[in-house]
């Protein structure tokens, strides 16, 4: 696989990702849910460890939900388990930074009110009923592709290097 290829196996993962916020999950579950096999999780427990992410953590507008399902993603793949070693505990930081770093490219920003384009967040725990309008307003389903590709494209890369 050359440069930005994805190993077709991933690439429909960020199909059934996007699937996953269209049918009403938040963005974290949907990017976290799309991949959790791979750790050995269901969907249905990647639906619990990422629903508080969602909205950009509790949908109090920080870091967004899909950067931090990407970031979930990460950790279950490169996640230190020892309180001591350092150097796992550096090689994961390196991973999530690399990723932010891509998706602030693509994207402007990693944080979900700017972008939504919020001048400050809405304070508001309840989420919005999942509609037409809704999906025509908010640029979600996109942020939740470009974290599920830049995951697929990161296993993509790591898995061949492993090979």
């Amino acid at each position: 696989m050359e440069g930005n290829q994805i190993n077709p196996e991933y690439e429909a993962r960020v199909g059934r990702a996007v699937a996953y916020f269209k049918e009403g999950y938040n963005c974290s579950q949907s990017v976290v849910a799309a991949f959790a096999d791979l750790f050995g999780y269901t969907p249905e427990q990647a639906f619990r460890m990422a629903a508080s992410f969602g909205g950009g953590i509790g949908r109090m507008r920080q870091t967004c939900g899909a950067a931090c399902g990407m970031f979930l993603l990460a950790g279950l793949d490169t996640g230190s388990t020892r309180g001591d070693d350092r150097e796992g505990k550096a090689h994961n930081y390196a991973v999530v930074q690399q990723l932010a770093e891509q998706f602030r490219q693509e994207n402007g920003s990693l944080i979900c009110a700017e972008l939504l384009g919020l001048k400050k967040p809405e304070g508001t725990h309840e989420p919005e009923a999942r509609t037409a309008a809704y999906y025509q307003k908010r640029p979600c389903a996109m942020m939740v592709e470009t974290a599920a590709r830049l995951f697929a494209r990161y296993l993509s890369e790591s898995k061949q290097v492993d090979e």
